[in-house]
């Protein structure tokens, strides 16, 4: 983390990728970066080859069985008051008719990565947004297909998907106020329409700000040691709930839901890594979730896992 601050305090634009667990990190000047694409808002360090439409041609998550088993034991942590709100996760095996870099040029998003052909992520999802030293993050969690009857509507009214929200509101409130002050919610639960794959999706977002110190270039480092994991992908009570993750998941996340960003000598700019897909030793896998609370349902969030599968082109 004392590289984010070095290169920050002397006002060198770079990239930074933090895994989930903070276990690897990498900070590189944008001078020096070979084997890795970014694109944030305003600013991407390539250019678009020949349009492909590359597919999933298929996918193999975990069983319902399995997937069951683990939602039990989240409800019966819920219910012994150890966490309220956890992101359940699970990497699906997946094969496309394109490799990773032909897949990281075709879908669109706000934020993307190609990670020495180790990883790509598509992220809709900012973390923290820096600009004239005040702090900003946007968490995201409600989704509907925009096709529905009256979709706003339904997902602003829905109760299970209101106290999600609210909670991750909360948590990250309670986040920002470890490195800043004057900590407020400017906009609560609006509306913003994404794509995905072949269906348009209404997804709900707030807007979170504080003020930073004057010299928060000098102790950036220990601002993202405190702000990660990211609250959305996590839950509240952050800490008993990683605990939990780390038991009930039974697996590496790796760089899964870890951070992104771009320091551009001035300001900076960063996303949660979530629409993920990774390269492993027999292929590739996405990884993908959902947040989990009391009044959650197994077969919907099962679901949702699987509807998370998907490139948005």
């Amino acid at each position: 983390m004392d590289r984010l601050s070095y290169y920050a305090s002397r006002r060198i634009p770079f990239l930074f990728v933090i895994d989930y667990e903070q276990k690897e990190i990498f900070v590189e000047p944008i001078a020096r970066l070979r084997g890795i694409l970014f694109k944030v808002p305003g600013v991407r360090n390539y250019t678009l080859p020949k349009k492909i439409y590359p597919k999933i041609l298929k996918k193999e998550p975990i069983s319902y069985d399995q997937y069951e088993k683990a939602f039990g034991e989240v409800q019966h942590q819920i219910r012994k008051g150890n966490t309220y709100l956890l992101n359940l996760t699970f990497p699906t095996p997946i094969e496309t008719d394109a490799d990773l870099l032909g897949l990281f040029y075709t879908t669109k998003a706000k934020f993307k990565l190609y990670f020495q052909d180790r990883f790509i992520c598509f992220s809709p999802e900012r973390f923290v947004k820096i600009e004239r030293d005040q702090i900003s993050t946007y968490p995201m969690k409600g989704t509907i297909d925009a096709s529905i009857p009256k979709a706003k509507e339904k997902i602003l009214a829905d109760e299970k998907e209101m106290a999600e929200h609210t909670m991750v509101v909360d948590l990250l409130r309670n986040d920002l106020n470890l490195v800043a002050t004057r900590t407020r919610v400017e906009r609560f639960r609006y509306v913003d329409e994404i794509v995905a794959g072949s269906k348009r999706l209404l997804q709900v977002s707030s807007h979170i700000r504080a003020q930073l110190p004057k010299r928060w270039r000098e102790d950036l480092g220990q601002i993202f040691a405190k702000l990660l994991p990211a609250g959305s992908v996590t839950g509240t009570p952050k800490r008993s709930t990683c605990q939990i993750i780390k038991r009930v998941e039974g697996y590496e996340r790796g760089f899964y839901t870890g951070v992104f960003g771009y320091f551009d000598g001035t300001n900076l700019d960063s996303a949660v890594m979530i629409r993920f897909i990774e390269k492993g030793p027999k292929g590739l896998i996405y990884k993908s979730g959902g947040g989990i609370t009391a009044d959650s349902d197994p077969k919907k969030e099962y679901q949702e896992l699987i509807d998370k599968i998907y490139l948005p082109l």
